[in-house]
Order: structure tokens, then sequence, then C-alpha cells
């Protein structure tokens, strides 16, 4: 039987991508299948809906690299029949995106935000001339890889393990990328795309020291602090980790607060697809107002402490 195939190095993105393959699978007659190559999440994708995971515990797949993966997709997908392949539109998801379409010849999507089945066809929506608008397309190729970028969809809830696991030994050749050195995690790395409450400040914060109270706001907030480019590359008082926008993280909280932000598209980018926006911008004109649900015409030294003080109670 044809298949829907998914696979990301983040269980928690394939929770979502089962989601979208159940919904797709149904329609167009498709087995949701998985793939898994660590042995707690070939149990929890079972749990989330797949019918069969497909598993391997080789010393080869431990530990990511594209083009050991793609070689390791490429095998499991033709041995579940998977005509769609969905990938989490990660870093590393759109890297091995391209490779693994390489390996299929297979016509390759990333970066997709929304994903639906029309008149039999595969239907995705990407931003497009760096996010000023948004293109709708499909791909004509037979075999369809398509990477879909965190929170397009909703996480399949989790129920009884109905599947199986299939477990694979795969013929895998050695990697050309030798690795000559690790470095740890930039300490200041957050979870952007996946936050709830956003706390975005821009260039009309007038120093470092007023960060704090930032943080402060955020953390009243149970939120995160992020920021407009320019305050992480150009000033360099957050982390380039923390960026929202073209160059950056895109994410879809449920409050998207937006501080001393202009709201140029490359920065508008990275929160429009918030279920609430919020402004507080000196300038009536900004064009961040265009796309907020509510907006305060402040100076936010002034407003941010009020704001804290009055959520804290």
């Amino acid at each position: 039987m044809a298949s829907i195939l998914v696979f990301s190095e983040r269980a928690s993105l394939v929770f979502e991508l089962l989601g979208k393959a159940k919904e797709l699978g149904g329609k167009i007659g498709l087995e949701l299948t998985a793939a898994a190559f660590n042995p707690g999440d070939a149990e929890a994708y079972l749990k989330r809906g797949a019918s069969k995971v497909f598993y391997s515990d080789q010393a080869e797949v431990k530990n990511f690299e594209a083009s050991i993966y793609a070689q390791a997709l490429a095998q499991i997908a033709q041995k579940a029949g998977a005509s769609l392949i969905l990938l989490g539109s990660t870093r590393r998801g759109k890297e091995l995106a391209g490779r693994l379409a390489q390996r299929l010849q297979a016509g390759c999507l990333t970066d997709v935000k929304s994903i639906e089945l029309k008149e039999g066809k595969v239907i995705c929506v990407r931003n497009a001339f760096g996010g000023a608008t948004e293109a709708t397309q499909a791909i004509a190729t037979s075999a369809q890889v398509i990477a879909l970028m965190p929170r397009a969809c909703e996480p399949t809830p989790e129920g009884e393990k109905k599947g199986e696991i299939v477990t694979l030994h795969l013929e895998l050749k050695p990697s050309r990328v030798k690795v000559v050195k690790k470095s740890e995690k930039d300490p200041g790395a957050v979870d952007i795309q996946g936050a709830e409450i956003l706390v975005c400040v821009g260039k009309g914060l007038s120093r470092q020291e007023d960060l704090k109270m930032i943080e402060e706001l955020a953390q009243a907030l149970g939120g995160l602090v992020a920021c407009s480019k320019p305050l992480a590359t150009d000033l360099k008082w957050l982390p380039e980790s923390r960026i929202v926008g073209l160059s950056g993280k895109i994410g879809k909280p449920r409050l998207a607060l937006c501080l001393g932000i202009s709201g140029q598209v490359q920065f508008s980018v990275g929160i429009r697809e918030a279920k609430t926006i919020m402004a507080i911008n000196t300038d009536p004109n900004a064009y961040i107002f265009q796309i907020t649900d509510y907006g305060l015409i402040a100076d936010l030294h002034q407003a941010v402490p009020q704001l804290t003080a009055a959520i804290r109670g």
C-alpha cells in the first residue's frame, strides 16, 4: 500500500507532521508511516497514529548527518512505498529535504506554511519575495518531498498504540563529512518558533541596560524575549538565535508584543501568523501598527514598567 512518510530530528515536530499526514492520507488513501532512529520515538509515533514506524538503531544514524539521513530515508521511503514525504522545515530539515529529493528524483518545497488537498493535488503555501507576499505551489513529480515549518499544523493527540514497528538494516555509505570540532550550544539560545508568547524588542530601546525591563515583562507574561535583526547583528545586545523575521526565526505565538519596532516586512514576516499582535511605538505612522490587533503610541521606557507592574498586580 502506498504511504505518506513523516520524519524530523525533533520528535515534537513529528507529532505535528503526523496530524497533517493523517488528514491528507485519509483523503487520498495513503497509509500513515513514520521513520525513527530512537526506540522511544518509535513507540511515541505509534501512539500518535502511525500505522507503521520504520526504525533503525544502527550506529551511523545515532547522530544527525544530512547525507547519512538522506540515504536512510530514501531506503525507508522505498520500503514504505512513500509517494509523499513530510519533513520538518528546521535548519537541518531543509538540508535533508534537498538531499533526499535528489536521491528520490522528487520535487521539493521547504518552508511551507500550510498544506491542503485540492482536486487531487497537494497544494503548498510559502512566503515569497522576502516575505512580502505568499506563493501557492504544487509539485509536479510523482514523488514529493515537502518540509513544513514548525507549528504549521496541530499535533495529533496521543492515543492507543495500534501500529507496528518495522526494524530495518540499512545499507549506508560512510559520510564524506568529518567532524573536527563541536561547540557548546549558545547559552542564550531559546525556542523562538515554539514559544506561545514573544516579547520582541527593536532599535527603539535606548540602552542595553534597558533589556532588564524587557526581560522582566517577558517573565511576567511567561514568554520569551526576541528581537529584530539590528539588535543582535549590529548592536550585539542579544544573540542571533533571538532574531525574529526573515533573517531569523518565524514563530506562531498566541501573543506577539512588539516594542520599539518599526515593523518592516523583514521583521513582520516572523510574527504575522501570531494569534494576537500588540505594539508600543512612539511613531503613530510606524508600519507595525498596520498589522497589530492592539497598538499603543507611547515611549516603551515608560510603558513597559507600568505594564509589568499591572500584570504582576
